[in-house]
């Protein structure tokens, strides 16, 4: 019963483009929180993006502002997380999050209750 669905992921040059999709099936994104998290080989799930359901607005961490962009489609209720000028620190699977909660900045991580299943990029040197 997945509520979230990923796809776009795969290898890439250093320097490369992906653009992860992340699609939902029984809720509307305009209504959630969105955020995007990443974890690397022997480490932590690591948050590096999100947008704010209560001001709208969107946040990224500094390893990756200014090379990701996250974006909305209404009508296929699909976020979008574009990655530019790929780097092999950015070796991670991906995962996209929603939270039902409203919240200021982004919400913390508890407060995603749907996730989806993950999807691998690799960036090679």
């Amino acid at each position: 019963e997945v509520q979230l669905v990923e796809s776009g992921g795969g290898l890439v040059q250093t320097g490369g483009s992906l653009r992860l999709s992340c699609a939902a099936s029984v809720f509307t994104f305009g209504d959630y929180a969105v955020g995007w998290f990443r974890q690397a080989p022997g480490k932590g799930r690591e948050a590096i993006l999100c947008i704010s359901n209560s001001d709208g607005s969107t946040y990224y961490v500094d390893s990756v502002k200014g090379r990701f962009t996250v974006s909305y489609d209404s009508a296929l209720n699909t976020v979008y997380l574009q990655m530019n000028s790929l780097k092999p620190e950015d070796t991670a699977v991906y995962y996209c999050a929603a939270s039902p909660f409203s919240a200021y900045g982004c919400s913390p991580l508890y407060e995603y209750e749907y996730w989806g299943q993950g999807t691998q990029v690799t960036v090679s040197t």
